[in-house]
């Protein structure tokens, strides 16, 4: 039998560039070398597409055109938002993943709040803010607001400490906790650096959880794994930096909780019209021990401390076998 011909994307223009960098060596390690042909692009911070020797692609759609299937293993904007996704519908390629619609609205978290809020899945108290100083109610009228009273309006809302974040970013790149008006006015700023939407959440006191959806019509999903962050809370260094950060598969919680999580996680999956993978995120409250979701990540991680590939090896689903089925979805999803 004839190799399939696997096109692996990866770095891009986004703040997780790196990040895509890595996952994309584990992916291209994993993949199996007498099953598939393997070709490498890389899309370079500034968007040039370069090959495995950086060179310039002078014609990237005869070079995606040759592609049986295509793994973008992008984060972040410009790969993980439906853009990759639309040029790929629009070259008729099969490609890992979910599709423009799914990949778009999960990177944008005030859309997905919107649509979790929509399928009655539990989430934190949220404020949107558009640029600094915008406030965007429920019905999504703006209202212009002094800094003043964008912080009487969080601790009237949602009281302090909040979490401020990119409405359009991963990895907790842009986030901040912020504990007083001063710190929120701050962190505000620094999220508007990475997006002019920018999302203020409710501090939920709580276990970090996370667990993995595979599948297009019928879909699966892993057990529930746990975040034990080295820091005040899991930022992009504590992710990628501190070796103080742990995760625990299974998460420390009662059996009936991580049943709960699985259904929502799928509902989830269901509400932005997944397909292909996703991790969906969690918070469990200390006290009352309800779950509340956090976003789901249309594209994951798959370095090797990342835990999606991690839940599924959990399963009993090697790395290269996870990647397999990753590829037989995306080429299923293409006879359909």
């Amino acid at each position: 039998m004839s190799k399939i011909k696997v096109t692996v994307i990866y770095g891009g223009m986004s703040t997780e560039h790196e990040v895509s960098i890595n996952s994309a060596a584990n992916v291209i390690e994993n993949l199996d070398k007498n099953k598939y042909d393997i070709n490498q692009i890389v899309i370079s911070k500034n968007g040039e597409f370069l090959d495995k020797n950086n060179k310039v692609i002078k014609n990237i759609i005869q070079e995606l055109k040759g592609s049986d299937v295509v793994f973008p293993v992008l984060h972040g904007l410009y790969g993980e938002d439906g853009t990759i996704q639309g040029m790929l519908e629009m070259l008729n390629i099969p490609y890992v993943g979910c599709k423009v619609l799914a990949s778009s609205v999960g990177m944008d978290k005030v859309y997905t709040k919107a649509i979790f809020e929509k399928a009655n899945i539990p989430q934190a108290k949220y404020i949107y803010i558009k640029n600094e100083n915008t406030y965007v109610n429920e019905q999504f009228e703006e209202i212009k607001l002094e800094n003043d009273e964008i912080a009487n309006l969080i601790e009237e809302k949602l009281k302090f400490p909040v979490f401020v974040k990119p409405a359009n970013s991963g990895s907790s790149v842009g986030v901040t906790k912020a504990t007083n008006s001063a710190e929120l006015i701050q962190s505000i700023q620094n999220s508007a650096l990475f997006d002019k939407k920018v999302l203020i959440e409710e501090a939920i006191n709580g276990q970090e959880v996370e667990c993995a959806v595979l599948g297009n019509e019928h879909v699966e999903v892993t057990t529930v794994g746990e975040i034990k962050s080295a820091e005040n809370f899991y930022s992009y260094d504590a992710k990628y930096k501190n070796v103080e950060s742990k995760t625990v598969i299974p998460a420390d919680i009662p059996n009936e909780k991580i049943k709960e999580i699985k259904r929502l996680a799928a509902k989830a999956f269901k509400a932005i019209d997944g397909s292909g993978l996703s991790r969906v995120d969690f918070f469990v409250e200390k006290d009352t021990k309800k779950v509340y979701i956090n976003e789901i990540n249309t594209m994951p991680g798959f370095t090797s401390i990342s835990m999606y590939p991690k839940l599924w090896e959990s399963e009993g689903l090697k790395y290269s076998e996870l990647i397999d089925k990753l590829i037989e979805l995306a080429l299923e999803g293409k006879k359909k």
